[in-house]
């Protein structure tokens, strides 16, 4: 599951690492396709509080995401994504967050498209519409929901199916560090995330056998532990003081071709785990 990409928006935000360095990889170009097979799937994952701090005083979570990813390096990679979470914030009254979003991405990850709706107790509150294009120069952004409007972001910036093949490619050189600008048109869709991705070492197939849906069938791969902080993109006067804290943080045990499990969303109030119920591999339809 790229769940770097509009999967990674979770509704109630939209939706420090201290390690030793190994490696840093800075933006450039994207990785050859034929290197990372990323398999279409469709994965639905249960969602719960798993830690709750501060002063919002969340009592309870509970919800369910369904991922369904599909395409090739030839057609492009599509996601469909949905997100629904009822939240209990201990005041006698629930509230219902319902997330849905659809992007598309080329195989060459020059071309981005997407939209996505955000429903708080079944009132459309967020509508988002567009495209992204990359050139030489910049990646050129497109909007026509919420509001027209066309802006650019620096050509280093990377879509999120571009984002996970890198990963993964990162993850089977042995670096432990990545650095990208991410773009995904989330929020209002002009918002543009720094991130920094930690990889831990690769879990063999055989090794810390998980029980979930997907532990039969993708029992023959190897997988890594990520985590992937988001910060916001600052200008560079801002960018000169202090230590800057993440937005928010995804973990994630990431397989070889790109499914992922024992979700872990981080935000500064609370913490949710989401655990794979389901997981239906679907035929790869190769390229010509």
């Amino acid at each position: 599951m790229n769940i770097t990409g509009s999967g990674r928006l979770f509704a109630l935000s939209i939706l420090a690492i201290t390690m030793t360095i190994a490696a840093v990889e800075r933006p450039a170009a994207a990785p050859p396709a034929d290197r990372v097979l990323l398999a279409p799937h469709r994965a639905i994952y249960d969602l719960k509080l798993a830690r709750s701090q501060g002063s919002r005083g969340i009592e309870s979570i509970r919800g369910r995401i369904l991922y369904d990813f599909s395409g090739n390096a030839c057609e492009g990679f599509e996601l469909k994504f949905r997100q629904v979470s009822e939240i209990d914030s201990g005041e006698g009254k629930a509230a219902l967050s319902d997330l849905r979003s659809s992007t598309w991405e080329d195989g060459d990850a020059r071309k981005f498209r997407f939209s996505s709706e955000n429903l708080f107790n079944e009132r459309s509150t967020d509508v988002v519409d567009g495209r992204a294009e990359r050139s030489e120069q910049a990646v050129a952004v497109s909007l026509t929901k919420p509001k027209q409007k066309n802006f650019t972001v620096p050509a280093g910036a990377v879509f999120p199916t571009e984002h996970m093949r890198r990963i993964i490619v990162a993850a089977r050189e042995g670096k432990s560090v990545l650095e990208f600008p991410v773009y995904d048109g989330s929020e209002t869709g002009d918002k543009l995330y720094n991130t920094l991705t930690v990889i831990g070492h690769a879990i063999a197939p055989g090794e810390k056998t998980p029980t979930d849906a997907g532990a039969k069938t993708l029992s023959e791969l190897t997988r890594w532990p990520v985590t992937i902080s988001y910060f916001d993109k600052l200008d560079e006067k801002s960018e000169q003081g202090g230590e800057q804290t993440p937005v928010y943080s995804i973990g994630f045990e990431l397989y070889e071709n790109g499914v992922s499990r024992a979700l872990v969303l981080a935000y500064p109030d609370f913490t949710i785990s989401g655990e794979m119920t389901s997981l239906e591999l679907k035929t790869a339809k190769p390229c010509p």
